[in-house]
Order: structure tokens, then C-alpha cells, then sequence
């Protein structure tokens, strides 16, 4: 029944190309450096053609192949535009689509999950897939209530085939690394690995999904679809169209643009702080902009799937966050530096001029600085350049800061988001989502709180 281990060689055959292939490209870059074309000049032709055939053998595989690919695309935004361009269109195909699941396979899980009368289940059931991702592929149906619903089936195999290719990568995870400036790949895999088994069950994705539901619900600007049927490896939901935000990024309006980009920042911040919960995989595949009503496109809303990896924050983002973007605005170092030392930033062992800490963390949180903010990707390639260049004092202090356990997918999510930002173009008040959602960042009012004490 299963098709992915029956291509684990080819597979495997492919995904082991990958470093030969860039090995033989690092030496046609030497020989074109000996007949004098310049450094520079061939390190992003190098750059470029490493690029095009990491993506075409990662776009046609499923699994951990795809998986890192989806969370590669969104920084693309940090690469020189001629790097860029010319595979961005493969690195948006990657976020929406893969190769589909035989028909038979499908009906073979569903039949083995759901019963054998499976379709009496279904008013209509959609053979073709509506879309495809690294562990399942959805299929549009009609559920017996008659509600339009999105049926996501697993792959079978699809644990084995994702460690697999997410193993296979972490071998050659350094000649990986110059693909993205100031993007440490091994750390990323890791960290992918680490939610495999979780992202596997559709019980949590289910209880993720029918959380974030039921908390948004009427909500003026996010809908999540409600779960409609959960059992092993087959998830039904209600089914949501909607413009993918893929789509917005190649050919939006700037008024799309920058209501998506408003939208996506207010969920990344709001989502903690309502459910408990971080969606923790925003690549764009898994947003759509929704219409709410005649009056145009001010009152579009922002759809969300996919919660089959989160990050549990029972009391929502730390406060630590919050609290070190606020200091480093009001120009605090030495309170910034002893709450970093506090939570585990900096080691033990270290010891690091706060003043310096100060400049390096200043740039990064440009966008709070000021009413509204515009995302580019000039703005993301500058920030990349600046962590990503060995001479700088961005890079020395950057290598030796400490990124505690319980931040880094907090950290991977957050950089995803600004990411897809840049993609966006959007112009957003990241100030008024911080003000409004993010504990810490603040100061609550001691007048306010001794009122409230004498009120009780």
C-alpha cells in the first residue's frame, strides 16, 4: 500500500546527488576564479546554480525533502535579488504543491482508517487532491451534513520517509549553509526532526485546529476552519477558500499586501496570548485572504491551516520578549544585558559589553521602533548581510549569544513570519499588535494595579 518506502532508493539517490552536485559546482567555481572572473562575481553564480538544483530534486519529493525546503522558502527574502529571482517561483511552487498520492493509496487509507463504507460518509468525495504538502494531501468533499469539508489523508510511510530525508540533509548541512546569509541550516533540521512524531498525529493537530476555532470565531479578522472528523492519519475539516497567500505575494494589490502582512502579524501575537498555542509553521502555503463583505478589500480576513506543528505557551509569549524589546527601545543596556544574562542569552562564562549587545539587537527591532514599518526584502538582505559577515562585529557577537531551548521554535517562527512580511512588501503598525498582545512589552501601571487591589 505504500508508495514512499517502495521509492525509498530513488529518493535517497536523489537527495545524496545533492552535495556532489555542489561539490562539482565549487570546482567549476575555482577553475572560473583561476582565468581571473572575480570572487564575487562567481560566488553568486555558484550561490545561484547550488540554488536551482537544491529546489528542483526538493520539489519533487514529499517528506522531510519538502518539509525543508517549505521552511527554507520563506527566507528567501535575504538573498541578492539576482540570486533570488530566478528560483523564486520554484520555491512558491514548493509551499502549495508536491506529486499527488496514487487514488488508489488514497482510498486504501481511508478505507483502513474510516471504515469500509467510507463513502457513505461523504455526499461528495474529490479523487484529485486539492493540494498537496510534505506529510498528507487534502482532498475536497461534501460531508454527509452537507458541509463543504477538506479531507487530509497521510501519507502512508510518511514518518520514515521525513526522518529519513531530514537525516540525509543534516549530513551535508554545511555546504547548504551559504544558500541562506546569517541561516545556520543544521540547528533548522534539528529542530524539524524534533516535531516529526508530533506533526505525525492528527489527534494534537486536531485539538490545536478546534482550539484556535473555536477562540476565533466570529473573529472580525482570523478564521480557522472547525474539525469536522479526526482518526489516525485522516483529518476532515470544514473546507476554506480563499486567495493562497502565495498568490498575494506574486500578483496582490498594496492594499492586499499590507492588510495580509497586518493580519499575519496580529496572529503570530495575538494566537499565544487567546489560545495558548503558537501556529509555529507560517509558510504561505498555509494562509488565504478571505473577503468579509461587500464594502472592499479594508474588511479582508486572514485564514489559517495547517496546526500540525505548534508550540504549547500555556501563558502565552514569555514576558522576557516583551519586556527585553521594550528596554532595548528605551536604550536600557544594562537592564537589557542582565535580563538576557537572566534567562539564559548569554552564558555563564561570558561576559559581553552591553552597550555592544545594545547595537546589535537594535536593528532587528527597527519595525517596533516607529508607528508603521515597511517590510522588503532590501530591509531582510541587509539584515542578513550584517549577521552574516564574518567581519563584523553584528557576526562576532551573534556567535556568542545563546539561543535557550525554549525559545527556538519561538525564534524559527517569529523569523519565518518577518519572512513572509518582506515577500509581502507590507507595510504594518508591528507596535500597535505589541502593544496590544505581547506580555511585557507594557509596563503595567502600578497607580492602575494598587486601584484594582483597593477596588477587590
Amino acid at each position: 500500500m505504500s508508495d514512499l518506502p517502495r521509492k525509498a532508493v530513488t529518493r535517497t539517490a536523489k537527495l545524496a546527488a545533492l552535495p556532489l552536485g555542489i561539490a562539482g559546482r565549487a570546482t567549476w567555481g575555482f577553475g572560473k576564479r583561476i582565468v581571473g572572473e572575480s570572487a564575487e562575481l562567481v560566488g553568486r553564480e555558484l550561490q545561484q546554480r547550488t540554488a536551482e538544483q537544491l529546489f528542483k530534486v526538493l520539489g519533487e519529493l514529499k517528506g522531510g525533502a519538502m518539509k525543508f525546503g517549505q521552511a527554507l522558502s520563506v527566507f528567501e527574502s535575504a538573498l541578492p535579488e539576482e540570486v533570488a529571482g530566478p528560483y523564486r517561483a520554484a520555491l512558491t511552487k514548493l509551499q502549495e504543491a508536491a506529486p499527488p498520492m496514487p487514488t488508489r493509496t488514497v482510498h486504501a487509507v481511508l478505507e483502513e482508517r474510516l471504515g469500509e463504507d467510507w463513502h457513505e460518509l461523504f455526499l461528495e468525495f474529490e479523487d484529485k487532491p486539492a493540494a498537496a504538502a510534505s506529510i498528507g494531501q487534502v482532498h475536497r468533499g461534501v460531508w454527509h451534513d452537507g458541509r463543504e469539508v477538506a479531507v487530509k489523508v497521510q501519507y502512508p510511510g510518511a514518518g520514515e520517509a521525513l526522518l529519513s530525508d531530514l537525516t540525509q540533509l543534516s549530513r551535508f548541512s554545511r555546504l547548504l549553509g551559504p544558500l541562506i546569509p546569517g541561516m545556520d541550516i543544521k540547528p533548522l533540521i534539528a529542530e524539524l526532526k524534533d516535531r516529526v512524531s508530533e506533526e505525525l498525529d492528527y489527534d494534537l493537530e486536531a485539538q490545536a485546529q478546534q482550539a484556535h476555532a473555536e477562540e476565533f470565531t466570529d473573529d472580525p479578522d482570523v478564521v480557522v476552519p472547525l474539525v469536522v472528523h479526526q482518526s489516525d492519519q485522516v483529518l476532515v475539516t470544514e473546507w476554506m477558500d480563499g486567495i493562497p497567500l502565495s498568490e498575494i505575494i506574486s500578483d496582490g494589490t498594496q492594499e492586499q499586501r499590507d492588510r495580509a502582512g497586518q493580519l499575519l502579524a496580529r496572529f503570530l501575537f495575538s494566537g499565544p496570548a487567546r489560545t495558548g498555542l503558537l501556529h509555529a509553521d507560517p509558510h504561505p502555503g498555509n494562509f488565504r485572504l478571505l473577503p468579509s463583505g461587500p464594502e472592499g478589500e479594508d474588511d479582508w480576513r486572514l485564514g489559517v491551516l495547517d496546526f500540525g506543528t505548534v508550540d504549547r505557551l500555556p501563558g502565552g509569549l514569555p514576558a522576557t520578549i516583551g519586556e527585553s524589546l521594550r528596554m532595548t527601545l528605551d536604550g536600557e543596556a544594562e537592564a537589557v544585558y542582565e535580563l538576557l544574562c537572566a534567562e539564559g542569552f548569554v552564558k555563564e562564562t561570558i561576559e559581553l559589553d552591553p552597550d555592544a549587545v545594545m547595537d546589535y539587537l537594535l536593528p532587528i527591532i527597527e519595525p517596533a521602533q516607529v508607528e508603521e514599518f515597511t517590510f522588503t526584502r532590501g530591509w531582510m538582505r541587509s539584515q542578513a548581510a550584517r549577521v552574516a559577515d564574518p567581519r563584523s562585529p553584528a557576526y562576532q557577537l551573534g556567535k556568542q549569544l545563546n539561543l535557550p531551548p525554549s525559545y527556538l521554535l519561538i525564534h524559527r517562527v517569529t523569523l519565518s513570519t518577518i519572512g513572509v512580511l518582506c515577500q509581502l512588501g507590507a507595510t504594518v503598525r508591528l507596535r500597535e499588535e505589541l502593544e496590544e498582545w505581547l506580555p511585557g512589552f507594557v509596563p503595567e501601571d502600578p497607580v492602575d494595579g494598587e486601584a484594582a487591589v483597593a477596588e477587590a
